[in-house]
């Protein structure tokens, strides 16, 4: 009872502290008939949220170049598939380290700065892309090291950017923040593999690199527009070392709604997220429509029902009971998945996966605003990072997962079957934590 008090007093601290730069602000307006189904911009209201936000749908797409250009560069120098899976863990592995140990920095120093700082390393990476590219250089062992340098980059930028996210915005409007910057991610995940596709032939790939560097320049902008965001608690000097990374970790482990959060993503992503099995389904199950575009649907589908989830995000962004909507979305997504792995139709088996991605961008919502809610300010940041390494590191376990168990078991079987097991792990978790479905915000 002790730690639930102190965790409510916490909260409550922190959701006043950080909504102070919106105290001012008029009342949220209350909007009715059709547009309250559609998705909720009242945090917009709000120029240094704003001018994050607005950058983000530029970096989005630009971003996207860079990841379609450097498999694409690995694949025409080596012409082994393998190559390409090496760079990705080549990238891999400094994400997630520099993700843990960004998010320690990021409860120590300045927030702004640190995006500042590693915003202008990311950019200074992708003009180094744009050198060697141009420069015709033949160097995978180049291309890896650049790779892992600007992953290092990113792993230590997302923790500072979605913690500051909380003192941008007040605690109520969270959730339609988050649904706007996801939507915004999402759609850049779309848009920006089809940009790069019809780019290569016309202005080649260096070029690629070259966008995301001018793109990446008005994030750094609108990252020297914001306010300080110093540590509330004044310990800007704090060391930032892996005791404090460690530290973040038990602070998960005694707060219950914290880690209820993150094992629901975890078993999403590692039982239902089945994207290693597309190929041979594109190349048996759905062949009749043509593999290739089989394929290219199947990847799609899912963030194409993000996006058109975050459109109607209005449905759901204003819901109290946090905990019970991870809890349904969950469950929806492994719902989905299920009846995916059913489908002998490619048509439904799209549908199924789109159901799936707006599942997913309605967990990640509310997944988030209780990340930038529950833990105070000076833990947010290592939330943070350990966010980042489940969100990269859960869907390439599920890779490994689903490819030894659809070769063994078929890929029908394998897919319903991790589609089921997402079913039941979360209602028997749900079950057992009964605060966490109970949780408002």
């Amino acid at each position: 009872m002790y730690e639930e008090a102190k965790l409510a007093v916490d909260t409550a601290k922190s959701t006043a502290d950080d909504a102070a730069p919106a105290e001012d602000d008029p009342a949220i307006p209350t909007r009715a008939g059709w547009r309250q189904w559609l998705m909720d911009t009242t945090p917009l209201r709000h120029p240094a949220y704003r001018r994050l936000w607005s950058s983000t749908t530029i970096t989005s797409v630009g971003s996207q170049l860079t990841a379609v250009a450097v498999p694409k560069q690995v694949y025409d120098i080596t012409g082994s598939s393998a190559w390409v899976g090496y760079a990705s863990v080549a990238g891999l592995i400094p994400l997630v380290v520099f993700a843990l140990w960004g998010g320690a920095v990021a409860d120590s120093v300045d927030r702004r700065k640190l995006m500042l700082t590693t915003n202008i390393g990311i950019a200074v990476t992708s003009l180094l892309f744009w050198a060697q590219a141009f420069a015709g250089a033949q160097s995978v062992v180049l291309l890896m090291v650049l790779l892992a340098l600007q992953q290092a980059m990113a792993g230590m930028n997302f923790p500072a950017r979605s913690a500051s996210i909380a003192r941008l915005v007040p605690a109520a409007e969270l959730p339609a923040a988050n649904a706007l910057g996801s939507t915004v991610m999402q759609t850049g995940q779309i848009v920006g593999p089809l940009l790069a596709g019809a780019f290569i032939p016309v202005i080649g790939l260096p070029a690629l690199y070259l966008i995301d560097s001018v793109a990446l320049c008005v994030t750094i902008w609108a990252v020297w527009k914001l306010p300080p965001l110093p540590p509330l608690t004044g310990l800007a000097t704090r060391r930032a070392g892996w005791r404090e990374v460690a530290a973040g970790f038990r602070y998960i482990t005694a707060h219950r709604i914290l880690l209820l959060s993150f094992l629901a993503d975890i078993v999403a992503m590692v039982f239902g997220m089945p994207r290693a099995l597309f190929p041979q389904l594109a190349h048996t199950t759905y062949a009749p429509w043509g593999e290739g575009f089989a394929l290219g649907l199947l990847f799609a589908a899912i963030p194409i029902g993000a996006v058109a989830g975050g459109l109607l995000s209005g449905t759901f962004s204003r819901a109290r009971r946090h905990g019970l909507m991870v809890t349904v979305a969950v469950v929806g997504w492994g719902a989905a998945i299920t009846g995916f792995g059913l489908s002998a139709s490619l048509w439904w088996a799209t549908g199924f996966l789109a159901l799936a991605g707006v599942a997913d961008m309605v967990s990640m919502v509310f997944r988030s605003a209780i990340l930038q809610s529950v833990a105070t300010d000076e833990m947010r940041g290592r939330m943070q990072g350990v966010f980042t390494v489940v969100v990269a590191g859960g869907p390439r376990f599920a890779d490994l997962l689903h490819g030894v168990t659809g070769s063994a078991l078929g890929t029908r079987t394998a897919v319903t079957a991790g589609g089921l097991l997402v079913v039941v792990v979360t209602l028997v978790l749900a079950a057992a934590v009964p605060e966490f479905r109970r949780y408002r915000a």
